[in-house]
């Protein structure tokens, strides 16, 4: 059910443009949040790439959190532990570890491009309530100026 918004008052259209400017705020910020956790999985995807032969042994800063860091070694360059949510972690080889971070991004990636359709939807009549309530106010404004200048 499309709505004429021509035919809404000064308060309904106001009502409607704060309506839009809440579902946007949330809709920019979920695909913010979700660029955020795909960035993640493309780093630890990425940081993969120094498990190999030639770094077995060698010393390394192991971080506990992300400012927090201990000395350690690199010994087993073919397994990692892999946090697969909700505290639970799997110990498995790095190609399956790349090949499940490959499907974490995919469908972060998806999520992401089903939301900026919504988000680009609601742009349109955000951007046209605003422009009917400042026509609206100044035709209000105009008008009690004249009112004012009558004699």
């Amino acid at each position: 059910m499309a709505v004429n918004l021509a035919e809404l008052s000064l308060p309904q259209l106001e009502g409607l443009k704060g309506q839009l400017e809440q579902e946007t705020e949330f809709l920019t910020s979920s695909i913010g949040q979700l660029k955020v956790v795909q960035t993640k999985y493309v780093e630890a995807k990425d940081s993969l790439g120094v498990l190999n032969k030639k770094n077995e042994g060698k010393e390394l800063l192991v971080p506990l959190t992300s400012s927090m860091y201990v000395p350690g070694s690199l010994n087993d360059v073919d397994h990692v532990l892999v946090d697969v949510g909700t505290g639970y972690y799997v110990e498995k080889n790095v190609e399956d570890t790349k090949s499940f971070f490959k499907r974490k991004i995919d469908f972060l990636t998806k999520q992401i491009e089903k939301i900026q359709p919504a988000l680009q939807e609601k742009h349109t009549p955000k951007a046209s309530s605003v422009k009917l309530i400042s026509s609206r106010s100044r035709l209000r404004i105009s008008s009690l100026h004249c009112r004012r200048n009558m004699p």
